[in-house]
């Protein structure tokens, strides 16, 4: 336990160190070489984690899917959480999501009254961002598993599910960007410029 203390502050001093004074206070970030610890990531490593994909559509890759292709890939992937027509399911004290629906189409009353299910046609606010979040976090017991195309076909089958866009429209990082969910306008764009305020 002492010596687990010890190395404790042993970390924290050596994290803290390179402090500015006032409001420009920062710790110079120790690297694993300063702590004794490890080594850096090759820049290979950090591009296998460096997959997000912003609003805009910033960090889309290559590759393509449809509806039809979805349809499988959702069967196969996804149905067993999330109900074979994206219906929602409940498993013992869990409760998987409800994806595909779009009421209420008029006004948003989520914060006003429960009843009303978000999903990703009636609350949703960016198509890019269903790609990465799918990409990153899905199926949930293989998160990451997917390919790139795959990703993409369950986002073709969940826009056309909800009505967003055709059952035949091709999902790509050219035409997702483009797609212009029904909840857009409902959100606040977040222009904060960063700085020490926002820290």
């Amino acid at each position: 336990m002492r010596r687990a203390a010890i190395v404790m502050v042993a970390l924290l001093a050596a994290c803290s160190g390179g402090a500015k004074s006032g409001d420009e206070a920062r710790p110079t970030p120790a690297t694993p070489n300063d702590l004794g610890l490890g080594r850096a990531a090759t820049d290979s490593e950090v591009a296998l984690l460096d997959i997000d994909v912003n609003a805009a559509g910033a960090g889309l890759p290559s590759g393509s899917g449809t509806h039809a292709q979805g349809a499988l890939v959702f069967a196969a992937k996804c149905a067993s959480c999330h109900g074979p027509k994206g219906e929602g399911m409940t498993s013992g004290a869990i409760a998987y999501p409800k994806l595909i629906g779009r009421e209420p189409r008029d006004g948003f009353p989520f914060g006003k009254d429960l009843k009303y299910v978000k999903t990703v046609g009636n609350y949703w606010p960016y198509s890019t961002t269903i790609f990465d979040y799918v990409r990153r976090a899905m199926p949930l017991d293989r998160p990451g598993s997917l390919t790139n195309d795959e990703v993409y076909a369950v986002t073709a089958f969940l826009l056309a599910e909800n009505e967003i866009v055709p059952r035949e429209f091709v999902v790509d990082a050219k035409s997702l960007p483009g797609v212009r969910m029904p909840a857009r306008d409902r959100f606040v764009k977040d222009d904060r410029a960063g700085g020490a305020k926002f820290r």
